[in-house]
């Protein structure tokens, strides 16, 4: 218990030296391999968000993990996320790694049962309806649960204006 509250030059020197080291190799990986590298596009985009986290966290303040190790982590993951973007291009790779999007509502139709799948309440669909400004149901064109996990309202004032069917494309009803 002692020990926690232990104060280590040599530790804190090391600490400093190796997120410094981590945080530039990170900066250099994200550079070569993209924004996309920390977005949320897919299931994978997530787990590679969590894993480089992990990563650094280990690195820094782990006494068992070199910073060579944690480089070499940093750009095998990396790799991964790279290679993994590459086989997305077919189709079978993409629907095993990626969520699909799921219509919630078509128009003014609660789709209950696409609400059950994902888990989502209609006090859920109320506050994402709220948090677009949707005023009156008759605005709704689609509400839709994105591939990411976020809620997509889509909604417009002018009751003559209908929604493009390229908006829906690949989204399941």
């Amino acid at each position: 218990m002692t020990e926690w509250f232990k104060f280590s030059e040599v530790g804190l020197k090391a600490i400093v030296l190796t997120a410094i080291g981590i945080y530039i190799a990170t900066i250099v990986c994200t550079r070569i391999a993209g924004k996309r590298s920390f977005s949320k596009m897919s299931s994978f985009d997530f787990a590679m968000t969590v894993a480089i986290g992990s990563i650094i966290a280990t690195t820094i303040v782990s006494k068992s993990v070199s910073l060579q190790d944690g480089i070499a982590s940093i750009v095998i993951t990396y790799a991964l996320q790279l290679g993994m973007a590459y086989l997305r291009r077919f189709k079978m790779v993409e629907n095993l790694v990626d969520n699909q999007p799921l219509l919630l509502m078509d128009k003014t139709e609660i789709l209950h049962e696409n609400l059950k799948k994902v888990r989502v309440t209609e006090d859920d669909l109320r506050s994402k309806l709220r948090e677009a400004n949707v005023i009156k149901l008759s605005q709704v064109r689609a509400v839709v649960m994105e591939a990411t996990g976020d809620i997509a309202v889509l909604h417009c004032d002018d009751d003559a204006i209908e929604l493009e069917d390229f908006l829906l494309k690949n989204v399941r009803r």
